[in-house]
């Protein structure tokens, strides 16, 4: 299976730490961010890694040139930035039409990801994404899912009162379908959660990360995750 890893991002809500870095090598634990996808990533199976840039590129290039994983890695640049889907389109024959992962790389998550890959490869028929879900600590906050057996029915984003404290942490491995369907929309500029999502209503399995996910989106959460992820590399429950 191949990954896209979104790393292109300005992180405007992490300044000033985003200042001089960009935001998919923030350190934690003294590891970059985007360190930690690709080893989870690769010891599941995930064969080559497509990660896009603009922001500080530079230092994305030479992470990867550093990286062991370096030769599992294609770096695209973006210097207009085209959404997820966007991005997708683009680059669709780097997919060879198969089934893949598409992940929003400024996010921490650390689940088992063999489990996650089964739970695709065992969706019903009809669905053709797979979402991780998240329990959000303010669901009022983010995009909370509807569900019926474990299928999307409805998107609640920010609103008060959500129906359940189950949110999408961007997180997703797609059927090769999702390529046609972007190529039907006859556009450059997609955006995964407007233009393709509320479209999949009723064929989006789910996946719940039961172990840790945190959105590095803001100073106060990125200052959390240093803490929050000792306690889950001391776990003994799970293997890492």
């Amino acid at each position: 299976m191949k990954a896209l890893l979104l790393a292109a991002g300005l992180g405007t809500r992490l300044r000033p730490i985003t200042n001089h870095i960009p935001k998919c090598l923030v350190p934690i634990n003294g590891k970059p961010l985007l360190q930690y996808w690709l080893e989870n990533l690769s010891k599941v199976g995930v064969e080559e890694f497509l990660i896009n840039t603009s922001y500080l590129s530079e230092q994305v290039e030479e992470f990867v040139s550093s990286s062991i994983y370096k030769d599992k890695i294609t770096l695209v640049h973006e210097d207009e930035l085209l959404n997820t889907g966007g991005t997708l389109l683009k680059n669709r024959e780097f997919f060879d039409d198969e089934e893949f992962m598409l992940i929003h790389a400024d996010n921490l998550s650390i689940c088992d990801f063999d489990k996650f890959i089964l739970s695709h490869k065992n969706r019903p028929k009809d669905c053709d994404i797979t979402m991780m879900l998240f329990k959000s600590k303010d669901p009022s906050s983010c995009g909370i899912v509807e569900l019926v057996n474990n299928v999307v029915v409805g998107f609640h984003e920010k609103v008060d009162f959500p129906p359940s404290n189950l949110a999408n942490a961007a997180v997703y491995i797609c059927s090769e379908k999702i390529l046609y369907f972007l190529e039907s929309l006859n556009k450059k500029d997609i955006d995964f959660s407007i233009d393709v999502l509320p479209k999949y209503m009723g064929k989006i399995n789910t996946f719940f990360n039961d172990i840790y996910h945190r959105d590095i989106g803001t100073v106060q959460s990125y200052a959390l995750s240093q803490i929050e992820i000792l306690d889950v590399l001391n776990d003994n429950t799970w293997t890492y």
